[in-house]
């Protein structure tokens, strides 16, 4: 039996690995020096970031399977329909397409990043009108064995699973320290586990994705509430009755947020069901077009990052 599968429920199960490839090359972007140029002076300092990224996810990990999950829609329109503030910051002052606000020099990059994946033969899958986040979870929900998902974004600790070997491998310093989050990891630090996480968000807000949360409700206090009514349902339970143990400001702080609690859970919530094309998630073992792959590594000057992945693939 190969130590590259996992078991669940006694069943050998191949592992897979999905990439939040966005958070991962804002990150690289952020996290390498821009000195890092093509011939022709364009930054890549994303693009090898990357593949650094990747090079070291593959050599620690070898997972049997690997997909690089993308935004077909960053911003999707029914998450706007229910909370209109949403990710709203976001979108640049002076754009009038609702398109993110990326970089100058980081969004030639994500081309290019996207063109080096497919050469290599590494899966990348994006859904129409739906985030990475969402075809992660549909991913997962669908695998059948071990998942790790690579991501700076802690929103994704909702999928985080014990029972089904779910982890999330969180950068906590570059990619030399991933904080491998797990349900008692989660207990340690939110107090809640995974399958918590959503209604902690909900409770708690993100004015980084534009979420107002409960008055009053920060990590702790909702945790809190968890703990004591099992989860957001309960809690909303709780406020409705007058008998409950809830204090008069907080019961006050939960009713006038009915509204916004009637929808949170959904947005917050990552899709499960996101409609994705059928693909071969198997990490290929050498590049699927080495000619295109080679042409783009001296166009871009790939180096020692892209030598550093075919060594990953091929060890």
């Amino acid at each position: 039996m190969s130590s590259r599968y996992g078991m669940i429920g006694g069943v050998t199960a191949p592992r897979l690995m999905l990439l939040d490839s966005a958070s991962l090359y804002f990150r690289a972007y952020y996290g390498v020096p821009d000195t890092l140029r093509s011939p022709q002076g364009e930054p890549v300092n994303a693009v090898r970031g990357l593949l650094d990224f990747i090079a070291r996810l593959v050599h620690d990990h070898r997972p049997d399977q690997l997909v690089a999950c993308m935004d077909a829609d960053w911003r999707p329109q029914w998450r706007v329909d229910l909370i209109p503030s949403y990710k709203t910051h976001r979108v640049a002052e002076a754009a009038t397409d609702g398109e993110e606000e990326v970089p100058d020099t980081l969004a030639p990059q994500v081309p290019v990043i996207e063109q080096v994946l497919d050469a290599l033969g590494i899966a990348r899958i994006g859904s129409p009108g739906y985030e990475a986040d969402d075809v992660i979870g549909t991913l997962t929900a669908r695998a059948t064995g071990p998942v790790q998902i690579v991501t700076g974004d802690r929103d994704l600790f909702q999928l985080v699973d014990d029972a089904r070997a779910i982890t999330v491998l969180y950068p906590v310093k570059g990619m030399g320290n991933l904080q491998v989050t797990d349900d008692a990891l989660l207990l340690e630090k939110y107090g809640v586990r995974g399958a918590q996480y959503a209604d902690l968000a909900a409770l708690r807000g993100d004015p980084s994705d534009g979420l107002p949360g409960v008055k009053g409700i920060g990590e702790k206090t909702a945790a809190q509430l968890i703990h004591e009514y099992g989860d957001l349902s309960g809690i909303r339970a709780a406020a409705q009755d007058i008998g409950s143990a809830l204090t008069p400001a907080r019961r006050r702080n939960l009713l006038e947020a009915s509204a916004y609690l009637d929808v949170a859970p959904t947005v917050v919530g990552v899709a499960t069901d996101a409609p994705v094309p059928d693909f071969d998630p198997a990490l290929p073992t050498e590049p699927l077009d080495p000619m295109t792959l080679e042409s783009l590594s001296a166009r871009w000057n790939l180096g020692t990052s892209l030598d550093r992945v075919l060594e990953a693939l091929t060890g």
